[in-house]
């Protein structure tokens, strides 16, 4: 799957909600003014915009992801503000050692095909002493605005189950500790992080998927009318105990994980 092709509904998917853990993840990492931030998968940039406005004028905030439409989109955020932003894969990063105060990556990490190397990287780039911070998914049942949908995806699309249910392959706490431990990281922190998600209607949830949005609007957008609308019906069924009134609310989990170098 490409992030190139959803980028342009990526924020109406994802991004609204992703947000919402952010606060906390620059608050794991210390960052703050002056400081020399990496935003490793940075996707649109809703980190690295909070994360530039932490370090101020005397610091910088470098995003990096694979997509250049997502990239795109960052940099309309960013204009003006202490951002430069580069395409380059996270296992492989064109950044000198010991470059970096805090490295960041926000619902990213479970996503890299190698998140061993690419904690590696994260390492190697920061100074001594340096931290860094990552939210991922929790389990699939704790995260049901994507949960459910990939759980139907996985069942039509056997040959792509493993890749569907790549959001959730590090959302146990002792698979993210020994992720980070394994990389070299100390005083290390996972947190269970849970936030409130609101959509004012069904088609509030749905409309971003149907556009295309992510990796699972995508896939979604490839199956057969009759498909479509099958899924459609079933994702709606299942969020029957998420209504209150005329919205849909649930909770969902991440985990937070910290560390030093």
């Amino acid at each position: 799957l490409s992030f190139d092709a959803g980028a342009h509904a990526y924020d109406r998917f994802m991004g609204r909600w992703s947000r919402l853990w952010v606060p906390a993840l620059l608050d794991a990492a210390g960052v703050g003014p002056g400081q020399r931030v990496l935003d490793l998968a940075s996707g649109t940039g809703e980190a690295a915009v909070q994360a530039a406005d932490r370090v101020t004028r005397t610091g910088r905030v470098i995003g990096v992801d694979i997509s250049l439409p997502m990239l795109r989109r960052a940099a309309a955020r960013l204009a003006g503000q202490p951002a430069l932003l580069a395409a380059m894969d996270g296992t492989g990063l064109a950044c000198s050692d010991r470059t970096f105060d805090s490295v960041i990556c926000q619902l990213g990490l479970m996503l890299i095909p190698d998140p061993e190397r690419a904690t590696a990287e994260c390492a190697r780039v920061l100074h001594d002493g340096g931290r860094l911070a990552a939210v991922i998914w929790s389990s699939r049942e704790h995260v049901p605005h994507i949960g459910i949908l990939c759980e139907i995806l996985g069942r039509l699309l056997p040959a792509r189950r493993e890749e569907i249910e790549r959001s959730f392959s590090l959302g146990e706490p002792h698979r993210f500790r020994g992720l980070l431990e394994r990389a070299g990281f100390r005083d290390i922190r996972v947190t269970r992080e849970r936030r409130t998600l609101v959509m004012e209607s069904f088609e509030d949830y749905w409309e971003p998927v149907v556009a295309g949005g992510g990796r699972l609007g995508q896939l979604y957008a490839g199956l057969s009318d009759e498909s479509r609308r099958a899924v459609r019906e079933e994702v709606h069924d299942r969020m029957n105990s998420f209504w209150s009134g005329d919205r849909l609310i649930m909770e969902a989990e991440a985990l937070l994980g910290a560390g030093r170098r």
